[in-house]
């Protein structure tokens, strides 16, 4: 069912229901009223005949009105006197001869006056009895007065309400129906503008009506939406693009090394140089691929990390140990200066991962002769970092127009330079997916005194979205 049947519906079911109650509520009133009217005229009535009685000597009451048998003359007029026991002492030929009234009413009409209709002969009769006094005794009489007007107006008010409330239900649903519609139509645009955007023209949006209301409210937001989504794409592709790029440079330098392996008359050894240049643009592409994988797993907001306490001092110690013979080969000094303990809650092998990537880094662009400092400290007191940790060199540095793109996937200082050594310009970019998995952040600048400078800075408690494993800290 659609949105504008149902809310047609519901506004017919609300209007029949507001002429339900406002019909029952109206009746009830105009029945109150009319009673009230019909009992203003019973009132001298009554009285006329409760005086009369008080100055009959004898009951019937001879000479007052009464035939031969003490009824009352006025055969079109409800009268009657009763004893409190409920006894007819006198009654018009309209009233019967069964007393009109009896029980707990006959008593409280002997008490003071009750109001009641009733059924004479099958015609409606609004009746008033109130106490009279004949001498020293206590007689109750009764007026009665006609209910037929008040019965014909009562029937005109509910043929009236019952023959314009289908009409006004079915107007209401119908008003609904088109009002709804109207309010609809930009929606029904909208849908079939989304229908036609694809990926080919994903750069089109919706039309925002110049209502300013919710309508309005929501084509900005889905305009929004299609811009997040047209940005994400345009990454997706980019990605995929270079992606592809880098993988095609290994790929080429591979089948042709194998290919030149591969033909007749090569010695002992261009074979064994050809194999070892082959196994090196394997695992620069094993390296490729899992650097894709985990930026795919971070971007696609996967679980990849395993965090546990950890003294941050002992995974600085083993980065620096492991890219010691690295370094030495280029020249280059690795200086480490840490705090022992540096508590903190990370996973050890992907910040030791987000390590070897830094300093690998500062070591291929630092001078011979020149040192890679490496550093962690708690973080400044009253902050809520853990640990921030700094990889220094003595380089040229980043380039100004590089910093604002440092942790850009694909982004490098200088492209050629990054290409020959092996670079494919992810490092810095799983440098800030692993900070940011963590809760942290990663910074890239210049120092002043020249080189460059990546920090990473660790906040204090438990990496988002997931729990530490408890433990004690390490070296505590």
């Amino acid at each position: 069912m659609s949105l504008r049947l149902r809310l047609a519906l519901l506004f017919a079911a609300g209007t029949l229901a507001v002429i339900t109650v406002a019909g029952l509520a109206f009746l009830g009133q105009l029945r109150a009223s009319l009673n009230a009217a019909l009992d203003a005229t019973l009132q001298p009535r009554a009285a006329a005949l409760a005086r009369q009685v008080a100055r009959a000597k004898t009951l019937p009451l001879p000479g007052l009105g009464s035939d031969q048998q003490g009824n009352f003359s006025g055969a079109d007029e409800v009268r009657q006197v009763l004893s409190p026991a409920g006894r007819v002492l006198s009654t018009s030929q309209a009233a019967g001869d069964r007393p009109l009234l009896t029980g707990g009413a006959l008593r409280q009409a002997a008490g003071g006056s009750v109001t009641f209709t009733t059924a004479i002969e099958g015609e409606r009769e609004r009746i008033l009895a109130i106490r009279a006094h004949r001498g020293s005794r206590t007689v109750v009489v009764l007026a009665g007065a006609s209910t037929d007007v008040a019965d014909a107006a009562q029937a005109r008010a509910r043929m009236i309400i019952l023959a314009a409330g289908p009409p006004a239900v079915a107007v209401a649903g119908l008003g609904a129906w088109l009002l709804t519609g109207a309010a609809l139509r930009p929606v029904a645009r909208m849908r079939r503008r989304l229908a036609d955007i694809t990926e080919d023209n994903s750069g089109a949006r919706l039309p925002v009506p110049a209502t300013g209301d919710e309508i309005a409210s929501l084509a900005v937001t889905m305009n929004s939406l299609l811009d997040r989504l047209q940005r994400a794409l345009a990454r997706q592709r980019g990605f995929v693009a270079d992606a592809g790029h880098e993988l095609r440079t290994p790929l080429t330098a591979l089948k042709g090394e194998l290919e030149l392996a591969a033909r007749p008359g090569r010695s002992r050894q261009a074979l064994a140089a050809a194999v070892s240049a082959a196994a090196d643009d394997t695992d620069r592409l094993i390296r490729l691929a899992e650097d894709l994988l985990l930026l795919a797993r971070a971007e696609e907001g996967a679980a990849f990390l395993h965090p546990q306490r950890i003294d941050v001092s002992d995974v600085l110690s083993a980065a620096v140990g492991g890219l010691a013979a690295q370094a030495e080969a280029r020249e280059v000094t690795l200086c480490l200066d840490a705090d022992r303990p540096l508590p903190a809650v990370a996973d050890p092998d992907r910040l030791r991962q987000a390590l070897d990537n830094l300093i690998h880094n500062a070591i291929r662009h630092s001078p011979g002769g020149s040192a890679v400092e490496v550093t962690g400290h708690a973080g400044p007191r009253g902050s809520s970092l853990s640990a921030v940790i700094e990889v220094c060199d003595h380089g040229p540095g980043f380039p100004p127009e590089f910093l604002p793109h440092a942790f850009e996937r694909f982004s490098r200082a200088d492209p050629g330079r990054s290409r020959a050594d092996g670079g494919a310009g992810l490092g810095l970019a799983i440098v800030a997916f692993i900070a940011h998995a963590h809760g942290g952040r990663a910074l890239a600048d210049n120092r002043p005194q020249g080189g460059a400078r990546v920090r990473i800075e660790l906040p204090a408690g438990p990496v988002p979205g997931r729990t530490a494993e408890t433990g004690d800290e390490p070296g505590m």
